[in-house]
């Protein structure tokens, strides 16, 4: 028995017919065996998700296994490269590396070296995991790029057009997460952490593996917590959540979160956990606000932007007017450095 077709033209399956898969998940896993349409019989017309699956890749397990093979190798070339490169630079990069450090000695008052106890400390850090690091770190997005090539063909052509912007906003989250990291989080963090011990009696030394190792959990661990507005708007593509649920649920993904931040941060303190929760908490809904905008899109729908951006408007103006006020009237000035503010 064939499957029929409702009075709106939806195929509804019969006995011994194979339903459709409904999401992007499960085509994918029809891809590995299994899910395949019936073949059309004559005379049946030709529905629009015919015109897509025509566009979709059909490959045998092996098949697969012979394009994961040919992805890790294009992403391990691509590290390569950029790690041939960073070789080249290893010199300018440590010192762009031990900045922060040299910062924070310096505003505490110590001298702003590095302390190498074992004598391979120096080429194990500066012509070895420094370059790796900065590999990995700058090609991503090209390791994105390949992951995102591996899963397209069990994609529908609408689908993949994803592509180009998938790639541009997590390799450039990515970036702007290293860079909150190395910028704010870490330059911060190690500031107010050195100035703990300051006027104690306690001499401070910073060795150059303990550093490096600290540096590198930091600024990955902001990359990958950058990543979270592009993960929650796979959810919302994929039909695991929607906005709403998101929305109404957000005060479990802030327990979460600060739960998260608390493991993450290399040190307990509450300053530092802030440093990496704020902004975790930022991304969750700038993650939401983008789901969104999807659903609207599916549901033929417009976002408000005029409003939205007179609300923008009228809050910048109303910060600025606030700032204007505490240097002109209170005596407060702008410094460049925690709380911002000094009277």
């Amino acid at each position: 028995m064939s499957s029929t077709e409702d009075p709106k033209g939806a195929r509804t399956p019969g006995a011994g017919g194979a339903s459709e898969p409904e999401t992007a998940i499960d085509r994918l896993m029809s891809l590995f065996g299994g899910g395949d349409r019936p073949p059309r019989t004559p005379g049946e017309p030709r529905e629009s998700n015919d015109d897509e699956d025509d566009g979709m890749l059909r490959m045998s397990f092996l098949g697969h296994l012979e394009e994961l093979r040919s992805r890790l190798i294009k992403s391990l070339m691509g590290v390569a490269v950029v790690l041939v490169v960073s070789l080249c630079f290893s010199g300018p990069l440590w010192e762009f590396v031990r900045q922060p450090a040299r910062v924070a000695l310096l505003n505490n008052g110590y001298p702003p070296e590095l302390t190498m106890i074992d004598p391979m400390d120096g080429f194990n850090i500066i012509w070895f995991k420094l370059p790796v690091v900065c590999a990995i770190f700058l090609a991503f997005p090209w390791v994105i790029y390949q992951v995102w090539a591996f899963i397209s063909p069990g994609l529908y052509k609408r689908e993949r057009r994803w592509v180009i912007p998938v790639v541009l906003t997590s390799g450039g989250l990515f970036l702007m997460g290293g860079l909150f990291g190395y910028f704010v989080a870490f330059r911060y963090g190690l500031t107010f952490l050195l100035g703990i011990g300051k006027g104690q009696g306690v001499i401070t030394m910073i060795t150059v593996t303990h550093y490096f190792d600290l540096f590198v959990n930091v600024i990955l661990g902001v990359g990958l917590v950058f990543e979270m507005p592009v993960l929650i708007f796979f959810l919302v593509l994929f039909h695991i959540a929607t906005p709403k649920f998101l929305v109404n649920h957000s005060r479990y993904a802030i327990l979460i979160i600060f739960t998260i931040a608390a493991v993450v941060t290399p040190t307990p303190d509450v300053f530092n956990m802030c440093l990496f929760a704020v902004p975790m908490c930022l991304l969750f809904y700038i993650g939401i606000f983008a789901g969104y905008l999807l659903v609207l899109k599916r549901e033929h729908r417009k976002f408000p932007w005029g409003t939205a951006f007179k609300v923008m408007l009228i809050v910048l103006l109303v910060v600025a007017g606030v700032l204007y006020l505490a240097i002109t009237r209170f005596g407060y000035k702008l410094i460049p450095y925690w709380p911002f503010l000094k009277h």
